[in-house]
């Protein structure tokens, strides 16, 4: 087609009623585009009026019974087919693709080289750019923005200001809202939910019916599955797995290759990590609080390992903080009761400090 040709002309009569007083009718082609297959004669599909399709410049075209209404525009070279709509004053350029039974309305923006397709809807504000994909059941709605390479399909719905990029992949029945961030190679999944100011990077997984919300982050390669939880200020990430029941919360962190599983909550200032896989023991409600994950046991900002609280004389407490002896001699056998329930220590096989309470 060369430019300042006329690309097209209404077909008479051929005419669909979309709502009282209004209608879109079908476009037949003028010129070839060479680039789509459509040559001179050739139908396309239904559009309100000439503002809905560029007239004279650029490969923009609608074909099959797909249909452009309101305010709506498609340009440069893109491309509505199928059963698809654009209406409302929603935009679709570029090189983008919106087919199937898609639907793109509001003040939607879909343009590069992003294709929305299946029964997929763009609206309200959002955006969706760059080579990324929306498809299936999936909804992308309010202010979110999906973008670079990402996915978003199923039934998952990403919205409010939200935004999913680089590789990363929502699918299922997921959730992405308020204004969390899914990047790099994430995937979310399932019944999974992240929102609030979260974010999820890097190769992490969240799915099940996992939640992630607050401040948190998860990232690395780490996985959030099952019902579990991480919210607040928490971080989880390298090879970390939180599943089950399990809570993390507060400012905790685990990463490494730890697991927080079962019913397991890690919550205040914890750090859970290394190769720990046992169910944490934790202790709240107190001056500082305790975290023992496997061998090592935080109490408040101080880490150690089990064997070395055991055998802290009183010297070596008080060095910690000035109230930590008076807490340490109140709170030492109720905390190592537990920790021997648990069955993480066997004072037969450590040097019992001096004047310990049998």
């Amino acid at each position: 087609m060369e430019e300042g040709q006329r690309k097209y002309e209404f077909v008479e009569g051929d005419t669909i009623t979309i709502a009282p007083g209004r209608t879109v009718k079908r476009i037949r082609a003028l010129v070839a585009i060479e680039a789509l297959g459509v040559m001179p004669g050739d139908l396309g599909g239904y559009i309100e009026a000439e503002s809905n399709l560029s007239q004279v410049s650029g490969n923009a075209w609608v074909y099959g019974d797909a249909q452009v209404s309101g305010n709506a525009q498609v340009s440069g070279n893109a491309q509505v087919y199928g059963n698809a709509r654009v209406s409302g004053n929603a935009q679709v350029y570029g090189n983008a693709q919106v087919y199937g039974d898609a639907w793109v309305s509001g003040n939607a923006r879909v343009y590069g080289n992003a294709q929305v397709y299946g029964n997929a809807q763009v609206s309200g504000n959002a955006r969706v750019y760059g080579n990324a994909r929306v498809y299936g059941d999936a909804q992308v709605y309010g202010n979110a923005q999906v973008y670079g390479d990402a996915w978003v399909s199923g039934n998952a719905q990403v919205y409010g200001n939200a935004q999913v990029y680089g590789d990363a992949w929502v699918s299922g029945n997921a959730r992405v809202y308020g204004d969390a961030w899914v990047y790099g190679n994430a995937w979310v999944s399932g019944n999974a939910r992240v929102y609030g100011d979260a974010w999820v990077s890097g190769n992490a997984q969240v799915y099940g019916n996992a939640q992630v919300y607050g401040n948190a982050w998860v990232y690395g390669n780490a996985r959030v599955y099952g019902d579990a939880w991480v919210y607040g200020d928490a971080w989880v990430y390298g090879d970390a797995r939180v599943y089950g029941n399990a809570w993390v919360s507060g400012n905790a962190r685990v990463y490494g290759d730890a697991w927080v599983y079962g019913n397991a909550q890690v919550y205040g200032d914890a750090w859970v990590y290394g190769n720990a896989t046992a169910t944490p023991i934790q202790v709240g409600g107190i001056q500082w609080g305790v975290t023992v994950a496997d061998d090592t046991m935080v109490i408040g900002c101080q880490r150690h390992t089990i064997d070395d609280w055991w055998a802290f004389d009183d010297a070596q407490i008080s060095k910690m903080d000035p109230g930590a002896l008076e807490f340490w001699r109140v709170y030492k056998p109720i905390i190592f009761g537990l920790i021997r329930a648990a069955g993480r220590f066997n004072e037969s096989s450590a040097e019992a400090p001096a004047g310990y309470p049998s």
